[in-house]
């Protein structure tokens, strides 16, 4: 069982997090939450999984639930609904199965299939109607993922993240040639990356279905809404870079912040690990410090009109799912399998991978 089976208001007492990844304060002051459609939204994902043949049928059975993805977006997107949050979350599936077979390509050698997919993904996003039925499922379920997202906002919203994600595809690209050459980028270069390799805009771009309106311009790029946003990313970037060093070294990554300090800053592991720390830190307290000036801002726009108070309400709601993302982040990196590399046969080759599904022998 996951998903707060220890109680939806504070953290899983039995769990027990390594001191070198443990977070006081996102412990103490990031009470965690879960949208109560998570039961159904585990196993509707689950079989969307089966369905669209994104992973096997013995892969979903014996990892799926354990990988905790449908946890990690029902931490995350509170308040949205159900129908919203399904495709949110069916997204999120496919992204880490689409991150797994990127990883994959670049492991076995296959430049060509990569590009493939790469130029297909960037096709299926401009008019994913007409890839529901390509014979690969990943641009199959992408292409549903995708048209079943901007269902819910204008096309002004939809043309927003298809920008945002046609980045995220050229980001993986750059990825792949770093990994596939041996590059590690430097510091500055790789938060620069990785701001796409994450999605951040992408995530961010959810939290307005999930709030039930698109922001008008002056709201996403007023400074305190934007910088409490990009915190509350960098700082999921920034500890999953933590959490999956120990993985990224095994399977000689290298985009990872870790990897970039050691390499292009000469600090040795333990450094490398308490400068991560310092930064993540450092991330919580400026985002709380944005959050509380972002929170005023909320507050100027219900200007006493409908609107403004449905304007306000809708912020306020994207700030709070904001400060979500902290704890279902931490609480997921030491709940899913994903992680868990000291309990794989090969600390090189994650067990939930379907290579067979892959086109390897």
């Amino acid at each position: 069982m996951h998903a707060l089976s220890h109680g939806t208001t504070s953290a899983p007492s039995a769990i027990a997090v390594p001191p070198s990844l443990s977070l006081p304060l996102i412990e103490r002051a990031f009470p965690r939450q879960l949208h109560p459609y998570w039961p159904t939204l585990q196993k509707r994902t689950r079989a969307w999984l089966l369905e669209k043949r994104l992973m096997s049928a013995d892969k979903v059975a014996e990892y799926a639930d354990g990988l905790c993805y449908t946890d990690l977006m029902a931490g995350y997107y509170i308040g949205a609904a159900d129908e919203v949050l399904q495709a949110i979350a069916d997204y999120s599936a496919w992204f880490f199965v689409w991150d797994d077979r990127h990883d994959r390509d670049i492991v076995h050698g296959r430049p060509a299939a990569w590009r493939r997919l790469k130029d297909q993904l960037h096709t299926a996003l401009d008019s994913p109607e007409d890839h529901l039925s390509h014979s690969d499922p990943l641009v199959a379920g992408f292409s549903d993922s995708v048209r079943r997202l901007c269902s819910f906002l204008p096309g002004s919203w939809n043309l927003r993240f298809a920008g945002h994600f046609h980045e995220v595809i050229e980001a993986y690209d750059r990825e792949f040639h770093n990994r596939t050459n041996g590059v590690v980028p430097g510091v500055e270069e790789y938060l620069q990356l990785r701001r796409l390799t994450f999605a951040h805009w992408i995530w961010t771009d959810l939290l307005e279905p999930s709030a039930g309106c698109e922001l008008p311009a002056e709201v996403r790029e007023n400074p305190a809404f934007h910088r409490a946003a990009l915190l509350s990313q960098e700082f999921a970037a920034w500890y999953n870079d933590l959490c999956s060093l120990p993985k990224e070294i095994a399977g000689n990554e290298v985009h990872n912040l870790g990897i970039s300090l050691i390499t292009h800053e000469g600090l040795s592991l333990e450094e490398a690990i308490a400068e991560m720390r310092r930064r993540i830190e450092k991330c919580i307290s400026e985002f709380i410090a944005a959050e509380s000036e972002a929170l005023r801002f909320a507050d100027s726009l219900d200007d006493g009109t409908v609107g403004g108070k449905e304007l306000s309400g809708a912020v306020q709601s994207c700030l709070g799912n904001m400060r979500n993302w902290f704890s279902s982040v931490y609480w997921f990196h030491h709940e899913s399998g994903r992680y868990m590399v000291d309990s794989w046969d090969d600390r090189s080759t994650p067990p939930y991978v379907n290579n067979e599904a892959a086109g390897e022998k």
